[in-house]
Order: C-alpha cells, then structure tokens, then sequence
C-alpha cells in the first residue's frame, strides 16, 4: 500500500505552482509501473486491460467512487477490454499531489 494512498486531495483552485518534473519522478516511483508520465510532466496516464466490456465498465465505475470520494476526477476512456485514465489538475495546467493520491487510490483496486 502506497503512503500517497492513504492521504486525501485538499481542493485546488489554482494559485498554486504545478509540480516540477524532479517532483513528479520522485512521486511515480510511488505508483504502479505502468503509469506514466505525459505532456511535458503535467499529465498522468495509464491503461488498465480487461477481458471485456462489463469488466471495463466495472472498473470505470469503481474509479469515478474513488473520483467522487477525492473530489479529484480524471478522464476516463472507457472500451472493450480496456480503461484509460488520464489524471491532472485542470485549474494549475499541471499535476499536484491530488493527481498522484487518485493514481495510487485506483492502483488498490481489485482486478
């Protein structure tokens, strides 16, 4: 369990600096592998595969919980046999901590 997925997204209204790329690095060495790091550092991604839709389906519904729980809600590319996640904070352009916190939430999801 990743220390990040224990913390909560405090609201971002802007105002703020994005994280740097040297910030972003240190916190993906927290998430999954399979995450990336897109957009110059200011997205985080990540595809997730399934076996069909109603699993892909089931997964997107389990993250958008986790989304509304945060108050911190990704975009969600949802098909047959996958889920694409797309995490970053709209009001500073960039990533802040929020986005990682959400990552390392949905990497506890059972598969």
């Amino acid at each position: 369990m990743s220390k990040l997925s224990k913390k909560r997204c405090i609201p971002c209204e802007g105002g703020v600096e994005p994280l740097n790329p040297d910030q972003t690095e240190v916190l993906l060495k927290e998430l999954d592998v399979d995450w990336m790091l897109i957009d110059q550092h200011r997205m985080l991604a990540r595809t997730f595969n399934f076996k069909d839709f109603a699993q892909s389906l089931a997964f997107a519904n389990k993250v958008g919980a986790i989304a509304e729980e945060e108050n911190h809600h990704p975009d969600l590319t949802v098909g047959w046999g996958y889920v694409g996640v797309e995490l970053t904070t709209h009001a500073i352009q960039g990533l802040s901590e929020n986005d990682f916190i959400v990552a390392a939430k949905i990497d506890e999801i059972k598969i």
